[in-house]
C-alpha cells in the first residue's frame, strides 16, 4: 500500500468516527501513503500538528452538512476535485459516504475506488427512516465496499445491495494507561472509602441511553446505598440529564468532558453502558484493557467487542442494568473473574495493524 494516494471524507462527528480517521490517517502516512482529510473546518484539528500525525497527512475543507442541505452540490464538486487524482477514496459515515460515492461516481475515466464505512445504525422519525434508506442504497450499490462497525450494518449493507460488505475494524485510539492509585483517584473525588463506584463514559446523546442509565442507577441504590454512578463526557443533553437525575434521586454525578478517564475506569467496581447502539463502542474497548468489570447493554456491536467478558442486559431495560450492577457490586469473586476475563479479551481484539492489513485489501481494485 506504500505510496497510494488517500482520501478520507468524513462528515460532522461528535468524536468517535473523527478519532478513527485520525487514527487511521496516522497510520496510513506512517506505511508511506499520502493522505488527505476531507470534512467540515470545525475538524481540521483532526489532523493538527502536535497531535501525532505525520507529515504526510494534510486537511481541506469540505462542508458536509448533517442533513440535506443546499450545500450538498458543492460538497460533491469539492469532492470530485479532490478524489481526481486518488487511488482510494474512504469516506466514513452515512451522508458522507452518499455525497462521495456521487462525486466519484459523476467523473468519467478512470476515478478511485470507494470505500464507504458505516458507523452509525440510522435512528429517528420515519422521515429521517427514510431518507437514510436511500442514502444507503445509494452508498450500497456505488461503492466498491461498504464496511459497518458492526454486523447489523454490514447485513443492512448487504441488503441494500452492497457487492461488497464487510465488517470494519476500529480498535480503541491508544490511551495512556492509568498510573494513578484508585484510591488516589477516589479520594480526589471526594468518595467515602466504602462507596460503590460506576462509571460511565459517553457523550450526552441520545444514542447513550442515558434515561435508563438514570433510572439504572435509582434501581441499583435500593440495593447499595453506598452507590455513585459517575459520568464523564458532555454533550446536548446535559441540562436535561441534570433535571432527570435530580427529579429522580438518583445517586449520579455529571463530571463532564475528563482528561483522566482511565484513572477513572481503572478505580471503578463497574464500568457501565447504557447504550441504545453502539458499533464497536470505544470506552468498552478501553475498560476491557484496563481490567474493568463491565456491565453493558446489548446494543449494535457491543457483544462482538466483549464476547463473554461482560455482563450484558436488555436495551433500554433499565430494571435489569441496575439489577446487573448491584449483583456485580455484591460479588467480590465475580468481579475479579470479570476484570480477568476483561484483560484476556482486550488482548484478542484487532489492532491497528489489523486495520492497516483490511485496508490494504480493500483500497485495492
Amino acid at each position: 500500500m506504500t505510496g497510494r494516494r488517500v482520501l478520507q471524507v468524513l462528515g460532522s462527528s461528535a468524536g468517535g468516527v473523527a478519532r478513527h480517521v485520525e487514527q487511521v490517517a496516522a497510520a496510513l502516512a506512517a506505511a508511506g501513503d499520502r493522505v488527505v482529510v476531507a470534512g467540515p473546518s470545525g475538524l481540521a484539528d483532526v489532523v493538527a500538528p502536535g497531535r501525532g500525525v505525520p507529515d504526510g497527512v494534510r486537511f481541506a475543507p469540505v462542508e458536509i452538512a448533517d442533513r440535506p442541505h443546499a450545500s450538498d452540490l458543492r460538497a460533491v464538486a469539492r469532492i470530485a476535485a479532490l478524489a481526481r487524482d486518488a487511488d482510494a477514496v474512504h469516506a466514513h459515515g452515512l451522508r458522507a459516504g452518499a455525497l462521495t460515492v456521487l462525486a466519484v461516481r459523476s467523473r468519467p475515466g478512470r476515478r478511485a475506488r470507494v470505500v464507504v464505512t458505516l458507523h452509525n445504525l440510522p435512528v429517528g422519525g420515519r422521515a429521517i427512516r427514510a431518507v437514510s434508506a436511500v442514502l444507503g442504497r445509494v452508498v450500497a450499490r456505488g461503492a466498491d465496499v461498504v464496511l459497518g462497525v458492526s454486523g447489523d450494518l454490514v447485513a443492512l449493507a448487504a441488503a441494500q445491495g452492497a457487492r461488497v460488505a464487510e465488517r470494519a475494524l476500529v480498535p480503541a485510539p491508544g490511551r495512556p494507561a492509568s498510573a494513578a492509585d484508585a484510591a488516589a483517584t477516589r479520594a480526589a473525588l471526594g468518595l467515602a472509602a466504602d462507596a460503590d463506584l460506576v462509571v460511565t463514559v459517553a457523550r450526552l446523546a441520545p444514542q447513550k441511553g442515558l434515561d435508563t442509565l438514570v433510572a439504572a442507577a435509582a434501581r441499583a441504590s435500593r440495593d447499595r446505598p453506598a452507590l455513585v454512578w459517575l459520568v464523564a463526557g458532555d454533550g446536548p443533553l446535559h441540562d436535561e440529564l441534570a433535571a432527570r437525575v435530580a427529579e429522580a434521586g438518583a445517586p449520579v454525578r455529571l463530571l463532564g468532558r475528563r482528561a483522566d478517564v482511565a484513572d477513572l475506569m481503572a478505580a471503578a467496581d463497574v464500568v457501565a453502558s447504557a447504550a441504545v447502539w453502539e458499533g464497536q463502542p470505544l470506552a468498552v474497548q478501553e475498560a476491557l484493557a484496563l481490567g474493568a468489570a463491565v456491565v453493558a447493554t446489548d446494543a449494535g456491536g457491543t457483544r462482538e467487542v466483549t464476547a463473554e467478558a461482560a455482563v450484558l442486559v436488555p436495551v433500554g431495560d433499565a430494571d435489569a442494568l441496575g439489577t446487573a450492577v448491584a449483583g456485580v457490586l455484591a460479588d467480590d469473586a465475580r468481579r475479579a473473574d470479570l476484570r480477568a476475563a476483561a484483560r484476556v479479551r482486550a488482548a484478542e481484539l484487532p489492532t491497528l495493524p489489523d486495520v492497516l492489513d483490511q485496508l490494504r485489501v480493500v483500497y485495492t481494485a
